[in-house]
């Protein structure tokens, strides 16, 4: 365990020198269903700036950093920060990102207060967004070599920041090298010849066919044959039952992992046998075992995009954790009982929502953690989602950073970042913009997609946000600090404060290692005064606290002062 003090005066913050950014594409990968909320109120947009443009003049006051202890505990639980490459940082001026530019960023990722990365794809792919891989043991020539990435490891390591890697494995590209000569042999058969994987061991690794009309399968040219393809025909889908392909991809795993990369990323789980639920917590469990067995303290985090009665079943797979998607995005509980905040209901009721979710998990595997995240490349940006209501956008982002469990922050949220263009239709070229470094574009800025529309950002650059008390970005910054500061808040097992009777404060218990918190967050735009309880006889007192606005949250005879969308810790 280590320890870092914070100043506990207003200082203004040392920041990092250089800027650098990234690009993204996503053509039509069709990975996901689109859950994503469009900006239909262009004045309100307008507006908003204005008002935004004005608070950033007016913000002369050097930049607090709270009066609080970090206590980052070395283990699994992590705030992760996850990261587009193509769209991040661009070492080399070509436009699109790479490892160098992101290993430039390193401090700046540190400093924001994250110790894990998730990298969506690096492996060698035919596409912008690389879910289609074509070579599972190369770094995308677009992103660098394999000594970048081994240099890129290394600097984390240092730092204390552990990376997982985006593992495809429902599918691989078309144009991998067993796909192409499983297609090869196909050709080879005459009519009514049944493929033979022992003359072929890669016609078993696909789901092919001769069978017209499949659902989900494509037509194999210069065949009679069809393969199946769920998301697209450039990316036919594994038979994750083949026991020559668990082979291979075990063998591609390990390399990773022995090479130092932390855990995975399990890109579409549900889709590995869609709709047989059982099936697919098969492999998981198969895949979760092996690294397992390869690195003991491998982190395995899966994407199961579906309902809590379906992640709850996926919980059985023994994996560390899923993501939550019934607290995500624009309809998930955190921005619908923010939209309502200050109707005296939903801050308990969102505390209520919190614990019974995660006492789901533990009753299925009470070794595994949430994995809560409010927006990812696939469901738009939280600017979208809230109408650019910069204290409900913040409060949002707080909610999800002090949930127990591995905190997931996309890259540019800490900006309040857009995702949306009016009448783009969700594209999600949009949702992975280059990260916002400054208004120039230069110093490291990507280029984006070509088939990306002019996203307009209505919250400023980095640049711009990071001498302003005010900014989302110093905001958040300050949130994980919070988070950093106290192990229970990540770790902690999560009881409703029943004490705290107003309906629009979020207030848990949470506990971890024999110690207690109390978190208290106002889903209001309206001060609080809430009575300070008692725990075991003693008075709790008020450990940290950030209101909406940057400042710190106050104590006074027995009562914590929780301004509108404020946030405390007592203890």
């Amino acid at each position: 365990m280590k320890k870092r003090i914070l100043s506990v005066m207003l200082v203004s913050m040392m920041l990092l020198s250089g800027c650098g950014a990234g690009s993204t594409k996503n053509s039509d990968d069709a990975q996901k269903k689109e859950v994503t909320q469009e900006i239909s109120d262009n004045e309100k947009q307008d507006e908003t700036k204005k008002e935004n443009d004005a608070e950033a003049e007016a913000s002369t006051e050097p930049v607090m950093e709270l009066n609080v202890e970090e206590n980052i505990i070395d283990d699994n639980n992590r705030m992760y920060y996850e990261v587009f490459v193509y769209a991040f940082d661009d070492s080399d001026g070509d436009g699109i990102g790479d490892i160098k530019g992101l290993t430039e960023k390193l401090d700046y990722i540190k400093d924001l207060g994250c110790n894990g990365i998730w990298l969506m794809p690096v492996n060698s792919s035919t596409t912008y967004h690389k879910y289609d891989v074509t070579d599972y043991y190369a770094i995308d020539k677009e992103y660098g070599t394999l000594d970048d990435f081994k240099t890129f490891l290394k600097e984390c390591d240092d730092r204390g920041i552990k990376v997982i890697m985006d593992m495809v494995l429902n599918h691989s590209s078309s144009e991998h090298p067993w796909f192409k000569e499983a297609a090869e042999y196909l050709k080879t058969l005459s009519d009514g010849q049944e493929p033979d994987p022992s003359v072929c061991p890669s016609v078993d690794y696909y789901f092919f066919t001769r069978e017209e009309g499949k659902q989900g399968y494509a037509k194999l040219p210069g065949t009679d044959f069809y393969y199946e393809a769920q998301f697209w025909e450039g990316m036919p889908d594994l038979n994750l039952g083949s026991a020559a392909l668990r082979t291979e991809l075990e063998k591609i795993m390990s390399y990773w992992l022995d090479m130092g990369v932390g855990g995975f990323r399990l890109d579409a789980v549900k889709e590995y046998y869609s709709g047989k639920a059982e099936d697919n917590v098969e492999v998981i469990s198969w895949i979760v075992n092996y690294c397992k067995s390869v690195k003991e303290d491998a982190y395995i985090v899966g994407e199961a995009w579906d309902s809590k009665n379906s992640i709850e079943k996926y919980y059985g797979s023994g994996i560390d954790s899923l993501f939550n998607f019934p607290f995500a995005q624009s309809e998930g509980t955190i921005c619908k009982d923010i939209r309502k905040a200050g109707d005296g209901k939903k801050g308990k009721a969102l505390a209520e929502d919190i614990v019974a979710y995660h006492e789901m998990i533990r009753n299925v595997n009470d070794k595994a953690t949430d994995a809560p995240f409010l927006t990812n490349h696939d469901v738009g940006r939280i600017s979208g989602f809230l109408m650019h209501d910069i204290d409900k956008m913040k409060f949002a982002e707080a909610v999800n950073i002090l949930m127990s469990g591995n905190a997931f922050l996309y890259y540019g949220e800490e900006l309040g970042m857009d995702g949306s263009v009016k009448g783009s239709a969700g594209k999600d070229e949009n949702k992975r913009a280059p990260m916002y470094w400054n208004n120039e574009g230069n110093d490291g800025m990507a280029k984006g997609s070509p088939d990306m529309d002019d996203v307009e950002h209505k919250f400023g650059s980095f640049e711009e946000q990071k001498g302003d008390n005010k900014s989302i970005y110093n905001y958040i910054r300050n949130v994980i600090r919070i988070r950093n500061a106290f192990p229970q808040i990540g770790r902690g097992i999560e009881t409703v404060a029943e004490e705290i009777t107003d309906g629009d404060i979020v207030a848990l218990w949470k506990e971890y290692d024999g110690e207690k918190i109390l978190l208290l967050m106002n889903n209001s735009d309206r001060e609080k005064t809430v009575e300070i309880p008692e725990i075991d006889g003693r008075k709790l007192e008020l450990a940290a606290g950030l209101g909406i606005d940057g400042t710190e949250i106050e104590e006074a005879d027995g009562n914590v002062k929780l301004t509108a969308f404020g946030v405390a810790v007592l203890r």
